[in-house]
């Protein structure tokens, strides 16, 4: 029956609301249909070193991560609609480059562009579900908290759509693998700019201006330097887990169904878990989601024999994302709050900026330590 709501409120949700929550879909769809097989055709085509490898990976998370606040200040001072046409466009330009490249040098190219693509859309798309979900609460469809949880669930089907896809596409060739990537963001780009309203941001007279006002309030840095390390904990999936699952087995073989099985569980209950969190106050459920978080990361620390080797990591899991249904949908729509819905954009680039630095230096200490 809660599936059949939800489906019942999205059809209630404004049209170009409706379009940037596919949107996020397709775009995790494109993104995934090509990212995870880089590696491999940089290996097996181009003959590229694992230090190479690295570099251009290391340079793809850069262009994106660490440029979000660019975005974000864009999106503040030209408005929503061009920033993320422009992003779709690049995002574009990116997957053809990297479809026709044949030199290390092009796919280097090809991932800056894909990355920097995300740098514009992602902090312009979050400003526009940040505005749109004040009108969306307001008409009583779903509060802006429910909005950024069904942000979360699209963007957790397309995440792991996109890999199978990929999967099935790769034996036809990279490069077409690529270029149908290319032909999801050419839709995108044509339906946004159709379809989504130019909308501008309360903000400041420029971007220098935007940027200031963001690093100077103190209660959105002590709350982005917290949002930051439930980023850390969600990234141990990639880096710790592997890590634990061999040593509770003798072989990392099961993280593949590990993905799955958390992709599914996100699926069936990150909007029963975002309406259950509405029960009690933003701060205590956002308090309740890290709580879980840091559970998850103790309960390994009981190895169990035989059978039941893997269920403190599938614990683990569990604990992990349980928590960020509950934590992370609540603390985007708190950003618009503490920002006094002023300079929004350039809010969640800095957000998500300061995220992905905690991740890298978090990242480098965490692998020295395993």
């Amino acid at each position: 029956m809660s599936m059949l709501h939800d489906a019942s409120r999205f059809l209630r949700l404004p049209l170009s609301v409706q379009l940037l929550l596919v949107t996020q879909m397709l775009f995790n769809v494109g993104f995934y249909l090509v990212v995870p097989f880089l590696a491999t055709y940089m290996t097996d085509n181009l003959a590229a070193s694992g230090a190479m490898i690295g570099f251009i990976l290391g340079l793809r998370t850069f262009s994106q991560q660490g440029l979000f606040f660019i975005g974000g200040g864009l999106t503040d001072r030209c408005g929503i609609k061009p920033v993320l046409l422009v992003g779709i466009a690049i995002r574009v330009l990116g997957f053809v480059v990297t479809g026709t490249a044949h030199s290390t040098f092009h796919i280097m190219v090809g991932v800056v562009l894909i990355g920097f693509a995300a740098a514009l859309f992602s902090p312009a798309a979050e400003t526009a579900l940040a505005v749109s979900g004040r009108d969306v609460e307001k008409a009583g469809v779903m509060t802006r908290s429910e909005l950024f949880g069904m942000d979360a669930f699209f963007s957790r089907v397309g995440a792991l759509t996109g890999p199978l896809l990929g999967a099935e596409l790769i034996d036809a060739g990279f490069h077409l693998t690529c270029f149908v990537a290319a032909g999801i963001f050419a839709f995108l780009f044509v339906s946004h700019l159709l379809l989504i309203p130019s909308v501008h941001t309360e903000s400041s007279s420029s971007m220098l201006t935007g940027f200031s006002s963001v690093l100077r309030n103190r209660r959105f840095l002590v709350f982005a330097l917290a949002y930051s390390t439930g980023l850390v904990a969600y990234n141990q999936q990639y880096l710790s887990l592997p890590v634990e699952l061999t040593r509770e087995t003798g072989h990392a073989d099961a993280l593949g169904w590990m993905f799955v099985f958390s992709s599914v569980f996100v699926l069936t209950l990150q909007m029963p878990l975002t309406r259950l969190s509405r029960l009690t106050s933003s701060h205590r459920a956002i308090c309740l989601g890290f709580a879980l978080m840091a559970l998850g990361f103790a309960v390994p620390l009981a190895p169990l024999p035989g059978l039941w080797a893997l269920t403190p990591a599938v614990a683990m899991l569990v604990l992990l994302h349980a928590g960020q249904m509950i934590a992370i949908p609540l603390s985007r729509d708190l950003v618009g709050t503490i920002g006094g819905e002023r300079n929004l954009g350039s809010y969640y680039g800095f957000l998500n900026s300061f995220g992905g630095v905690m991740v890298l230096l978090s990242s480098l200490v965490v692998g020295l330590l395993l």
